[in-house]
């Protein structure tokens, strides 16, 4: 069945249109509530989001419609994603969801669901919701006698902080630290700074004045700019940078240089195999991560298992094959002993753990391996399938035997967005920037002709 509404992660769109209305967003809530409503038990759902403006209105549509199906809605208003994840769980719900698009702007917004067990629901299960979403939706609803409660819940943000804050080493604390943290105006405005105050940090805080609007701005882990300035103006000893909805992290370490998620995955794998905590043998990253990572690890004795983009198939291996430490280089890190999605803040107080222990500065824990030379452009289209294209096939093939014994190649349509994503990366830089400046000329012309 082809997928119309779930892309790699979640639902997203541009708000107020489709697909991200209020309309299919209370049809989703029916939807998903009609498949997980199993049992004689009162089922639940909580509901969190993050500060786009646009959450209100797609908060009320899924209450809506998940009350409508018969489950009671607990709404927890803006909270992280590993958040609603881990209350998930604790609050012994059959649902979660985190109306979030993530590090997009905040004109678009997104629907993202978990499983009872906190886990992202998988491929068969969000086919089942589209089905439902094709039919007639409203032979699903509940007798008038079953209809679904909805409430407020209060105390869950102190309930995350707690969790991330025993996250951290026993042994550790994080006085002495000067933090700079930018959280994006976004979903961890609140608690990320509250628990690293209440580590013993000294927390200069940035990006926590969302007005619906903000969100992303210029800040975050897709804008580190800021947060570069703020280190440099306060001296900080580390700059922690959130995107939206805080289920990703971008460190700057002292002297302002922006450190990316495949090096803070090369500091937790080397760290928890000291410690005889890593499992699987290595970790599990995408296929766009730095082949620097790869060849770092192999030197430790450790692999890479690489998947698909998206932070879902990174969990999926690691499930599959126990892992406990996957992730994305742009700052997705999955820490399973932890959670079950990506936490930026409790990847960051890895980074802070390693950092207190040794006593070292955070550039010195952080600069791993040198990477690979790797460049990424995107080619944007408006219809058709330009990977399918001869000439495009054969430029593919081409670059590839050009890179086959140096580097790699990676060319793949985005999740999320209308784009061809042309990554490559290799020993020799020129090689690189020329072989992708070709293949995207090539998909453009592709592209434009089709137009």
């Amino acid at each position: 069945m082809t997928r119309r509404y779930f892309g790699t992660d979640g639902i997203r769109g541009l708000s107020n249109r489709f697909p991200m209305t209020p309309d299919l967003a209370m049809r989703v809530g029916i939807a998903a509530g009609t498949i997980f409503r199993r049992g004689g038990h009162r089922h639940r759902v909580v509901i969190g989001k993050d500060t786009r403006l646009s959450g209100y209105m797609l908060e009320n549509a899924m209450v809506a419609g998940f009350t409508a199906a018969g489950l009671d809605a607990f709404v927890l208003g803006p909270i992280p994603t590993p958040a609603v994840a881990m209350l998930t769980r604790s609050l012994r719900c059959d649902l979660g969801v985190m109306i979030s698009a993530s590090h997009n702007p905040f004109a678009d917004n997104g629907i993202k669901l978990f499983g009872p067990d906190g886990y992202k629901l998988s491929d068969e299960l969000e086919l089942q919701i589209e089905d439902l979403l094709e039919k007639d939706i409203y032979g699903q609803l509940a007798a008038p006698n079953d209809i679904g409660r909805a409430k407020r819940i209060d105390g869950v943000h102190d309930r995350y902080v707690e969790f991330a804050k025993r996250t951290l080493p026993r042994d550790v604390t994080l006085h002495g630290l000067r933090v700079a943290i930018d959280c994006a105006n976004g979903a961890a405005y609140k608690v990320a700074p509250a628990a690293l105050w209440e580590l013993g940090a000294e927390v200069v805080t940035i990006g926590n004045e969302p007005n619906g609007t903000n969100i992303n701005l210029e800040c975050g882990s897709t804008h580190p700019e800021t947060l570069q300035k703020k280190v440099h103006e306060i001296r900080a000893d580390i700059g922690i940078a959130l995107d939206g909805d805080a289920d990703r992290v971008i460190i700057v370490d002292e002297n302002g240089t922006v450190i990316d998620g495949d090096q803070l995955m090369a500091v937790i794998a080397e760290t928890w195999a000291q410690d005889q905590m890593l499992r699987g043998g290595g970790i599990v990253a995408t296929v766009m991560s730095n082949l620097g990572l790869e060849r770092f690890l192999g030197d430790k004795g450790l692999t890479l298992a690489r998947t698909k983009v998206g932070d879902r198939y990174v969990v999926e291996h690691m499930r599959s094959h126990d892992f406990n430490v996957g992730g994305e280089q742009s700052g997705h890190i999955v820490l399973s002993d932890h959670g079950t999605t990506g936490d930026g803040l409790v990847a960051a107080l890895q980074i802070l753990a390693a950092v207190k222990r040794t006593g070292k500065t955070v550039s010195e824990i952080c600069h791993r391996f040198e990477p690979v030379p790797q460049l990424l452009r995107n080619v944007r289209f408006s219809g058709g399938k330009p990977l399918e294209d001869a000439a495009v096939k054969q430029a593919i093939a081409d670059a590839e035997s050009e890179l086959a014994k140096s580097g790699r190649l990676v060319i793949r349509p985005s999740g999320t967005e209308p784009l061809i994503r042309v990554m490559a990366e290799g020993d020799d830089r020129a090689q690189v920037e020329r072989i992708v400046n070709d293949l995207v000329d090539v998909i453009a012309s592709v592209r434009s002709a089709a137009a």
